[in-house]
């Protein structure tokens, strides 16, 4: 294979990214002395090979996938990627013309830069991912919403308008599932397809400069068997497509003129040669046969078409045992993956992967003969390719150039790096060598290494297969528990979670603790990537209701969790080290199903190869959030909850020593209003001490607390049955359960006393029907805040309650809405001058300020007691 060593001569460098070009964009084509060239870019480049160096730049509106030029130094038709086809001049006096047109950084550069007018749009089309030019028609190829669109256009003659006549024809092909992407708009393939325009000999259609590496001309036999009968007696052109989901399909080109006039069935415009199961990267034809000295023009007797992994099918008119003419069809394995390739009549074919740059030979010439084929007629294909290298590695698109098709044996390549250059081979038929021990232990030794790095990427993707079924496993187990949890079926959900509170002496201190039970009920194991999530949500202080609410959240992963199984969470609600425990306190529980934990580890590559093509692939392959949240319950700890009774509760012990002298009550309440921080505690004892204590009430219809409480307190009288009511989640009350109570004092987190009486009264002035049987829930401590918040849970209970029996559909009594009226309008008139009261206060001296602040205690009494009733 040494004389297969090609002499790279390299031409110029390109710009291109700081990780190379990809594969499948760039572009290049020999055209005469000069080389149009694309990177993938907006800029087409014109190299000329006699100078040596570029001699104009063409910037297009867009990123540039496909270039075609009919003819040297004619029109070049010019696909942008959603935009369209442009036809641009490749004579020099239209450059000379226009190269001052660019931008100023452009004119910096040795060649013009020629800015492509918006006029020279010939087929704006978004939608366009491929054409071909032949004779006076323009074949393109569209991505619609689930199907690929075969369009055939006028091609506009030069020095008329560019723009094309119209439609002449169209067909659909078959349907495919369009990739993830915005809706409406297609998104861009990652593998573009691919367009080959064959003819039968003697139609007339490839003969001259047209020829090329997108156009071919088949032997009457392979053409006919093929196609069928048809085209080769309208010599027509027939156009193939390769599609990026492997599918090769052919329409007949005078069938799809006539479609518009004389439509049919779309489906028979349309046949399906083959599928390669892989994106298609490449259709070429060339001839394996040897010919007659005196053939001048000599037809492909053979039809290749190359997939992107390496798979290559290789289609020639054979003879079956019978002795009649049947297409052969033959598909290699070829290293892969396959970036680019090209063919030459002399049989051979060559093809390009990220480590080097391949040869294979398909000529009768290079294979061994069936001695069953006739004499004289076409010969089969070779039962196995032998690839060999050319020791040029990351080639991302090649051409063949003209002089190589006279048998020069020249390659146009463009790199990876930017870097255009000429591979030049010799012209002769590369021949098996003779085998020496030497070689033959050599090529041993390659086999066996081949063979240990094929067994090294077997147990590689079966390790990736496992990983991928095992996160697919707990993904459908993890969708089950979703779809359980969410659907809105009654009955207790598969996986619950229960909150209950509780006071715990550690060390010197008692601190409030939540403690969170997870229940699974479902049929199946919380393991890997679950994680139970609470989050402790506090309320702001009244200085701080502006600001967020302060939440800290904490993570359990599951240990497995399974069917039945249980799982204890213990968390500190407070107090803090300040000795401050706000409430009330919101406790939220959820489940959290990592996608990144479960799936990210199936999803990377499995070695260390990196396909090149990948590069355009989006990185993210996972949703912008980390995984899937699945609330389970909410719970509100409110002062009833973190109430001590009996001798459970902390001593309040005060500090010794002789007190001063006495304070009037509204200088203590105006000290512990203006007074914040550090001086909360001494505050408290002043206010606890000085200033009488804070009182609030609500009143409840016996009526609806009957109907609310049932049968659960049975026994005792409504008042007890209330209290017991209120203070059922509460860990310490069954003191309030075996005592039957109406009145207990508890101690507040802080160790300030709450004190609780329920009484039944009569209203009176409600209903014109007589008095109401009512209820008084009275709430007392010396200490403001701890009474409102107090205040505050009872009151969420009741509304709690209220809707619960509105939801049943009881009626409330009558009631005179004029003594609704007058105690609204009464609290409306308190409000307004709590605010006029507040804002005295900032404005007012020490002095002048006791008056004011006497009445808004006043007030704020008036306020906690409305006299309203629930009923």
């Amino acid at each position: 294979m040494a004389d297969l060593a090609p002499r790279v001569h390299y031409l110029a460098g390109f710009c291109c990214p700081s990780g190379g070009l990809p594969a499948g964009k760039p572009r290049v084509l020999g055209c005469g002395l000069e080389v149009l060239l694309s990177t993938g870019a907006e800029l087409v480049h014109v190299y000329d090979r006699e100078a040596r160096l570029p001699t104009a730049v063409y910037r297009l509106p867009g990123r540039v996938w496909h270039v075609e030029a009919p003819a040297p130094g004619g029109a070049l038709y010019v696909l942008c990627a959603r935009r369209g086809i442009y036809c641009l001049c490749l004579d020099r006096a239209s450059r000379s013309v226009n190269q001052n047109g660019g931008e100023d950084e452009d004119r910096e550069l040795p060649y013009p830069v020629i800015p492509v007018d918006p006029g020279t749009c010939v087929l704006p089309d978004a939608t366009l991912c491929a054409f071909t030019v032949l004779d006076s028609v323009l074949v393109t190829l569209a991505q619609g919403p689930t199907q690929w669109k075969v369009q055939l256009f006028e091609r506009p003659c030069p020095g008329e308008d560019p723009r094309p006549i119209g439609l002449i024809g169209e067909v659909e092909l078959s349907t495919y599932t369009p990739p993830a992407g915005s809706p409406g708009e297609p998104r861009a393939p990652r593998f573009l397809p691919v367009l080959c325009c064959v003819s039968p000999p003697g139609s007339g259609a490839l003969h001259g400069p047209r020829r090329g590496p997108w156009g071919f001309t088949l032997e009457g036999a392979l053409f006919g068997l093929l196609f069928g009968p048809d085209p080769s007696l309208l010599e027509s052109p027939v156009i193939i497509c390769g599609l990026p989901d492997g599918q090769l399909c052919s329409v007949v080109l005078k069938t799809l003129v006539t479609s518009q006039s004389a439509p049919g069935d779309p489906k028979a415009l349309v046949k399906i040669l083959h599928h390669l199961e892989e994106p298609v990267i490449f259709i070429g034809a060339l001839r394996t046969e040897p010919l007659a000295e005196d053939v001048e023009d000599p037809s492909s007797d053979c039809l290749v078409a190359l997939g992107h992994h390496g798979r290559m099918l290789a289609i020639k008119a054979s003879w079956d045992n019978a002795g009649n003419l049947v297409p052969e069809l033959r598909e290699y394995c070829l290293p892969g993956p396959v970036l680019c390739a090209a063919c030459c009549r002399d049989g051979r074919v060559y093809h390009s992967t990220p480590s080097n740059l391949y040869v294979v030979d398909l000529a009768r010439a290079g294979a061994h003969k069936d001695p069953m084929q006739p004499n004289g007629g076409p010969g089969g294909l070779p039962s196995l390719l032998c690839p060999a290298s050319l020791g040029v590695c990351s080639v991302v698109t090649l051409c063949v150039s003209s002089s190589m098709a006279e048998g020069g044996g020249e390659l146009l390549a463009l790199s990876a790096k930017g870097r255009l250059m000429t591979c030049s081979l010799g012209s002769e038929t590369p021949r098996p060598t003779r085998v020496t021990t030497a070689n033959a232990g050599q090529k041993i030794k390659e086999l066996l290494c081949g063979i240990g790095t094929v067994s090294e990427r077997v147990s590689s993707l079966k390790k990736a297969i496992d990983q991928r079924n095992s996160a697919l496993t707990c993904l459908n187990e993890a969708m089950h528990v979703g779809c359980a949890l969410l659907s809105p079926k009654e009955g207790p959900p598969p996986v619950s979670c229960s909150i209950t509170t509780s006071w715990l002496r550690l060390g010197l201190r008692d601190l409030l603790t939540a403690t969170c039970l997870l229940d699974n009920s479902s049929g199946f194991c919380l393991d890997r990537g679950w994680a139970l999530c609470v989050q402790v949500l506090t309320s702001p202080h009244a200085s701080e209701l502006d600001s967020a609410s302060p939440a800290v959240t904490y993570t359990m992963p599951m240990d497995r969790l399974g069917p039945s199984g249980r799982q204890e969470v213990t968390l500190t609600l407070g107090p803090g080290e300040d000795g401050v425990l706000t409430l009330p306190v919101t406790v939220s529980c959820a489940l959290f199903y990592s996608l990144r934990e479960v799936v990210g580890g199936a999803l990377a590559p499995s070695d260390s190869f990196k396909d090149p093509s990948l590069d355009e692939c989006p990185t993210d392959v996972l949703p912008g959030q980390e995984g899937v949240c699945l609330p389970l319950s909410e719970h509100v700890v409110d002062m009833l909850h973190g109430l001590r009774f009996s001798g459970l509760a902390v001593p309040h012990t005060q500090a010794s020593g002789p007190l001063g002298p006495t304070i009037h009550p509204v200088n203590t309440f105006l000290a512990t209003y203006h007074r914040l921080g550090s001086e909360q505690a001494e505050s408290m004892s002043l206010r606890t001490k000085h200033l009488p204590p804070a009182v609030a009430a609500i009143r409840v219809s016996a009526e609806l607390l009957r109907a609310a409480l049932g049968d659960s307190y049975s026994g005792v009288s409504l008042c007890c049955a209330t209290l017991q009511w209120l203070l059922t989640e509460n860990a310490t009350a069954d003191v309030v359960r075996a005592r039957a109570l109406c009145s207990i004092q508890g101690v507040a987190p802080d160790g300030t006393d709450i004190h609780l009486t329920v009484h039944e009264l009569a209203v009176t002035d409600l209903c014109p029907e007589g008095p109401i049987q009512a209820v008084e829930i009275q709430v007392e401590s010396p200490s403001l805040a701890n009474m409102c918040m107090a205040h505050h849970a009872v009151i969420r209970r009741m509304q709690r309650m209220v809707l619960e029996q509105a939801a049943k559909g009881s009626n409330p009594p009558d009631v005179r809405m004029q003594y609704l009226h007058q105690i609204q309008a009464n609290h409306e008139m308190l409000l307004r001058e709590v605010q006029t009261l507040r804002d005295r206060l900032c404005t007012e001296d020490e002095a002048r300020s006791c008056a004011t602040a006497e009445r808004l205690l006043q007030v704020h009494r008036e306020l906690r007691s409305p006299g309203l009733l629930l009923l």
